[in-house]
């Protein structure tokens, strides 16, 4: 599958590894992506829509993350979803924002990630003298694609496997309940209609039923 097409499918599975449940991500895109006007129940007939959040860009100062772990997250959550042709990156998105947030609204998923961040910058250390976002472009893939092959990996990058596995999902939880996520989905709701027509032959057709 394209990165893009199996991120989207990570974003429909449970939160593995986070001890988070799918309200609490949702909780959190709120907060931090300001989506409030997707949400029904913010544009009742006669009220007036919610003040816009500032975007996450503008929340930059991490309360949780060291200097050092708030740019590997940034590095690490794009290498795991890029900008391409299509959308912007993880970090364009605010998924260190996002990541920021649970870790400091529910704390039983802090040791997991400063464990795996520093474990992480150790492999990078010892690979290679530096911290991994000081690394080279071609020396971090080379972690990488240590780590994101459970079947593949070696014992000894068993403690990154499991790190990097709940990171890239939480980094799809994060970019795809985002402004540019959404619309990377192409998702189409709550929205006004004229007319409804029914469902598209093409999605009955996909889901077998008429």
């Amino acid at each position: 599958m394209e990165r893009r097409e199996m991120m989207k499918l990570l974003a429909t599975l449970p939160i593995g590894g986070w001890a988070l449940t799918h309200t609490e991500i949702a909780e959190a895109a709120t907060y931090v992506h300001g989506l409030d006007e997707f949400d029904p129940q913010q544009h009742a007939p006669g009220q007036q829509p919610p003040v816009a959040r500032p975007p996450a860009a503008a929340r930059v100062a991490p309360k949780f993350f060291t200097a050092l772990e708030w740019r590997t997250v940034a590095v690490l959550a794009d290498i795991v979803i890029p900008r391409d042709a299509t959308s912007g990156s993880a970090t364009d998105a605010g998924v260190p924002q996002f990541m920021d947030f649970v870790m400091n609204e529910y704390p039983n998923n802090q040791a997991r990630m400063r464990d795996g961040l520093g474990w992480i910058n150790a492999e990078s250390r010892t690979r290679f003298g530096v911290p991994f976002p000081d690394a080279t472009a071609p020396d971090r893939l080379l972690i990488v694609d240590d780590l994101a092959w459970p079947a593949k990996a070696k014992p000894q990058h068993a403690a990154g496997v499991r790190f990097f596995s709940a990171f890239r999902d939480l980094t799809a939880s994060g970019f795809f309940t985002s402004r540019i996520g959404v619309k990377d989905i192409g998702f189409k709701g709550n929205v006004p209609q004229a007319a409804w027509t029914g469902c598209p032959s093409s999605a009955e057709n996909h889901l077998k039923v008429s």
